[in-house]
């Protein structure tokens, strides 16, 4: 079969049939990846001719991964349970409540700022895993402090990591091919130098495109969270989302420009932290009026998982009070860890040193490892044995807390052991996996869109950085898998293709918003599992406006300003923001009066009914 359309359509049948199940009929991820992956499994071998004995292999390789993913969960989830059981949730929940009550300005300090500090330091989905259950334990719906740990997912993923998915993803998608070498040769640079100026062309398109994301975290939470669902309510904290945005944005491209595309997200993230809890405490921006959620009792069944939010209160048997150094301990000292062990290159090589896994799988080229010391799930459980000890925990409250963690890891265990092997047989493909000249599924699925794409391809190249991450679940495989092609097929169009690969590698960072393995992880630390259809069907819309803002964006970097594609689709994306405003503020006016606000203290309060 050569009909690159009918083969497109095929490659996108698993993945299709996945979204349609679990956006569509919302059925939770644990019932639609198992039917995703025989759905799979089959076209590879009918249409792709894979080898049975590449599929098994691909299947074994994806369990381990998934085995790798449970370990972080449920060293979040320990973390989480220890946390609550010591009683240091309490305080942890009053430091961000003395800021300000306001629950968009808590999930952009903790969500934009502390999130992107933490993927800058450790990535593969481990903010959700802090951002998610810190929200949770503020008092957050689970299901809303879920959504802002994925929608943060995004600016800061090309470089999170100490940047991993520009280091290794870009770098070794491109390396080896004499193309590649000759336009670093045109353009005076080493293959390093290439690599870190796609990093910085990169951090500029993330800074474009991010700057709107805390704003759209901030209408998310009350359109779909608020008690009358109202998303201008969102729009009120405009100037204070703005300033997080440039506060972490801007000192982002600095670092990447004078030390590298390590420490972008890394030092941005943190940067931005400083400043704005600084600027926040002295009321600097901050809004006239507190918005909150409505009334435990009025909230959405859905809403809520497993953990109750805002738990933890105090279970100390004593008077004892968790301090504020002592409880915002464990979460300083995963910060202090994962910098640590990223940065710290022989202890980096020690830990990573250490794998277990399996090569040459059932006599195929298919290896896959797992490297337990290093990985983020060792961060967690360190922290939550030197917190034992920190918060004098006893026997009983230890106990307890495993007790919760292993009782809520079964949820995301089914979804996760399905998930990670359909996406293993989707990339397994191809004439190295069996009897086919054929490209293997997602190269095929790239193709036939450059072929749709033509000279406008700035336009599609995100999208396909997007679908490599929805895919794989990692920015960083996304890279491996496209680059080379990105780079081909901009070469092919006489088009800067460094400027092409830095728009893929923005691309995959938005598709971290809705991929299966983070929205299951995320939801499994916080006790909701079933969710996940209707948490993609929210982190698609700001993924979209990701996307084609940075499509756009790329196209006016290659073509310039003018009456062109880019410049249309640029002009249609901020038109139909500036629309959406208006019509959120008409529908919006219609409604009752919004009961989510209430004077903060010492302020001139805002027009409109309390």
């Amino acid at each position: 079969m050569d009909n690159l359309a009918l083969l497109s359509l095929l490659a996108l049948t698993p993945i299709a049939l996945v979204g349609v199940l679990l956006v569509g009929f919302r059925l939770p991820a644990m019932y639609a990846m198992p039917v995703g992956y025989v759905v799979v499994v089959g076209i590879a071998v009918v249409f792709w001719q894979t080898d049975w004995v590449a599929v098994a292999a691909s299947t074994v390789q994806g369990l381990i991964l998934a085995l790798g993913l449970l370990y972080i969960i449920f060293g979040a989830l320990l973390l989480l349970s220890t946390l609550t059981k010591s009683g240091a949730i309490a305080t942890i929940r009053s430091t961000f409540t003395d800021i300000s009550p306001d629950r968009r300005v808590q999930a952009i300090i903790i969500g934009w700022l502390f999130g992107s500090f933490i993927e800058g330091a450790s990535g593969f989905g481990t903010p959700a895993a802090v951002v998610a259950p810190l929200l949770l334990a503020l008092g957050f719906p689970a299901m809303a402090a879920v959504m802002v740990g994925l929608v943060i997912q995004s600016t800061p993923v090309s470089f999170g990591a100490v940047g991993t998915p520009i280091l290794v993803g870009v770098a070794g998608g491109l390396e080896g091919s004499p193309e590649v070498a000759e336009r670093a040769s045109v353009l005076g640079l080493t293959m390093p130098g290439l690599v870190s100026h796609i990093g910085f062309q990169t951090v500029v398109l993330h800074a474009v495109s991010g700057t709107l994301i805390p704003l759209f975290i901030c209408c998310m939470l009350c359109g779909f969270y608020g008690g009358e669902r109202r998303f201008s309510d969102g729009l009120g904290v405009w100037r204070f989302a703005l300033f997080a945005a440039f506060a972490m944005t801007i000192p982002s491209i600095l670092y990447n420009y004078f030390l590298g595309v390590e420490f972008t997200s890394l030092l941005g993230g943190l940067t931005g932290l400083v400043i704005v809890v600084l600027a926040a405490r002295r009321g600097f921006l901050m809004p006239e009026r507190t918005w909150d959620f409505p009334p435990r009792e009025d909230w959405l069944a859905r809403w809520s998982g497993r953990i109750a939010p805002g738990g933890g209160e105090t279970v100390l048997t004593d008077d004892r009070r968790v301090g504020f150094l002592t409880a915002w301990a464990p979460y300083l000292l995963v910060a202090a860890v994962l910098v640590a062990t990223r940065t710290i290159v022989p202890v980096k090589d020690w830990l990573a040193g250490v794998s277990v896994g399996a090569g040459d799988i059932f006599g195929t080229s298919i290896t896959q490892t797992v490297e337990p010391l290093y990985s983020p799930g060792a961060t967690f459980l360190l922290v939550c044995l030197a917190t034992y000890g920190l918060h004098r925990m006893k026997a009983r409250q230890i106990l307890d807390s495993w007790k919760m963690a292993g009782s809520q890891l079964a949820g995301a265990a089914v979804a996760l052991l399905f998930a990670v092997p359909l996406v293993r047989v989707f990339i397994n493909t191809g004439a190295e996996f069996g009897d086919t000249d054929l490209e293997s599924m997602p190269l095929t699925l790239a193709v036939g869109a450059a072929e749709l794409g033509g000279t406008t391809w700035p336009l599609y190249a995100p999208w396909i950085g997007a679908l490599g991450a929805f895919v794989a679940g990692s920015n960083t495989v996304s890279n491996l898998m496209f680059s080379l092609f990105q780079f081909s097929t901009a070469d092919h169009i006489g088009i800067p293709p460094e400027t092409v690969v830095a728009t893929q590698a923005v691309g995959g960072a938005a598709g971290n918003m809705i991929t299966v393995h983070n929205v299951v992880a995320a939801s499994a630390v916080v006790g909701l599992v079933g969710r996940e259809g209707d948490l993609i069907r929210q982190s698609v819309l700001p993924m979209t406006y990701y996307v084609l803002l940075a499509g756009s964006v790329s196209y006016v970097f290659v073509y310039g300003f003018g009456p062109n594609a880019g410049t249309v689709m640029l002009v249609l994306v901020l038109a139909a923001l500036a629309g959406l405003v208006l019509l959120i503020r008409r529908a919006d006016a219609d409604k009752p009066p919004s009961r989510g606000f209430r004077k903060t203290a010492g302020g001139t309060g805002e027009k409109g009914t309390e």
